[in-house]
Order: structure tokens, then sequence, then C-alpha cells
């Protein structure tokens, strides 16, 4: 008879005997089970997690006073305004659906240089009419002609044609013409109480989205350099110019469909920017 026969613990008054039954070979093959943790153990263990947790929080919070030997110093460290948000509103008004009234700080040039960036660099740009009307929104009234005739030689109609537009800008049947600008960051290269000089490095959509595209639309980087000047109410654009880069290395994501981008482009809206 096997140790396992036997389903309990059975005596036999007729013999004077008491069977014993010995346990069932374990099923695992033998190897011994792992003990529960006895309370006490998971006591412990949770006490020495609060500790390593409160000493992490005392150590991510020492700030300044770190000790004269650490070689992180307040001055080597970086500076949080030269990458971090503040969380400051940019602004409380618009005209029309451009932000106005940046605050008079080097904040609020960066603030408005985000937000022109985002405008001139926009799908809005390719109709004469609409194009000139943006500009006189956020150029100082010295530099309105002067930009309008600039950026109306950038869009020419070879350009339009080139890039699968009608020639009057207007997208053609069953595709969505994109250009949209995202800011990654700001930082202010000069700046006086009139004036301030802000670089904007932003990622740009571009293209037109259809089947029969020959133009699809793709991701590029730029720095976009502005002058601006300050009117008595608000930052005014000057000057604008625009270079390559910085570029990061293009991820490894499936590329989408053009039906996908389209739909993506008309759903999602866009951000009031903000330093």
């Amino acid at each position: 008879m096997s140790p396992g026969d036997e389903q309990a613990y059975t005596d036999y008054p007729e013999t004077g005997h008491t069977r014993t039954r010995l346990p069932d070979p374990d099923p695992y093959g033998g190897a011994p089970r792992r003990p529960h943790r006895t309370s006490s153990r998971s006591l412990v263990t949770v006490v020495g997690v609060v500790v390593l947790l409160i000493a992490a929080i005392a150590f991510a919070n020492r700030g300044d006073d770190a000790p004269a030997d650490n070689p992180t110093t307040k001055d080597s460290r970086p500076q949080a305004s030269s990458t971090a948000p503040s969380g400051t509103r940019p602004v409380q008004t618009t005209t029309g659906t451009i932000p106005s009234g940046f605050a008079h700080t080097a904040q609020g040039a960066q603030s408005a240089a985000a937000n022109y960036a985002v405008v001139l660099w926009s799908d809005g740009m390719v109709d004469t009419a609409n194009r000139h009307s943006l500009i006189e929104a956020v150029a100082d009234p010295s530099a309105v002609s002067r930009l309008q005739s600039v950026f109306d030689a950038n869009y020419s109609a070879d350009f339009l044609k080139n890039i699968g537009l009608n020639p009057d800008g207007s997208v053609p049947k069953d595709a969505t013409f994109v250009d949209r600008t995202l800011p990654a960051g700001t930082k202010t290269t000069s700046y006086s109480d009139d004036t301030a000089t802000v670089e904007v490095w932003c990622n740009t959509l571009f293209g037109l989205a259809g089947e029969s595209s020959n133009n699809p639309v793709t991701s590029g980087w730029s720095t976009v350099t502005f002058t601006l000047k300050w009117n008595g109410r608000d930052w005014k654009v000057l000057e604008t110019s625009q270079r390559t880069g910085p570029t990061p290395i293009t991820g490894d994501n499936p590329v989408s469909g053009a039906d996908e981008i389209g739909k993506a482009v008309k759903e999602f809206g866009g951000f009031t920017y903000a330093r």
C-alpha cells in the first residue's frame, strides 16, 4: 500500500493499533516548498521600506544644503528656469485667435515668441489675404510691410505648386494640408526694456495628406529666432530668421497612413504656449 492510499487518520480499535497516514509525495518533484512569511517578518519588511522612502525624500530635498565636498555644487547644477515651465499663465487676451498681451518680462517675450512661431509657420499662411492679416496681428507696425513682402516671396505660386497646393493656396479635393509648428523650448539671447531676441526650438509637421499626394506629411526640426519690440502694451515682431536643427534621431514608430494623419490634424487642436 502506498503512503497516499489513506484519506484520513483512522483508528482500528479492534486490533489495538492506530494507522498513521504518511505525507503524499510532493507533486512538484520533491523540492522544498517556500514557507509562508510570518507576520513579524512582514512588519520588518514594511518598516524597512518606509525607512528607505524617508531617506530618499530627505536626499531629494537637500537643496543647496549639500556638504561642501559634494562635487555637484549650486553653480554647476542646471538652473530650473532654463528648462522647466514656470506655470505662469502667458496672456489674458487674444487678438482674434492669436494670444496677445504678454508680460513685459523676459519670460513674457519667450511666451510671445513661441506663440508667434505657431502663427507664422502654420497652414493659415498659404492664403495671401489671411497671411497678411496674421502678420499684421503679430508684427510691429514698422515691420508689417517688410515682413509681408518676405513671406509673400516664400509662398510664391511655384512653391505652392511644388507642395501640391493650387496656385491660390487652396487645397486639392480629398486632401488635407498640414503645416503645424510645435515649440519644444525657448531661450532669450538678449533682453532690454525695449527689445528682446528669443530663439524657439520647434518641431514642424508639413505636407499634404492624401492618397494621391506626392508630398506626404513629414516631421522636421528647426530653430526660429525673433527680434521683438515692446510697444508699451505687448511684444511684437521686428524680424524673424530660421535655421535647421537641432535634430534628434528619428524614432522607430511605424508610419501612419494619410487618412490617419489627416484625421488627427482635424481632430487635435493646438495650444497657447507659455514659458
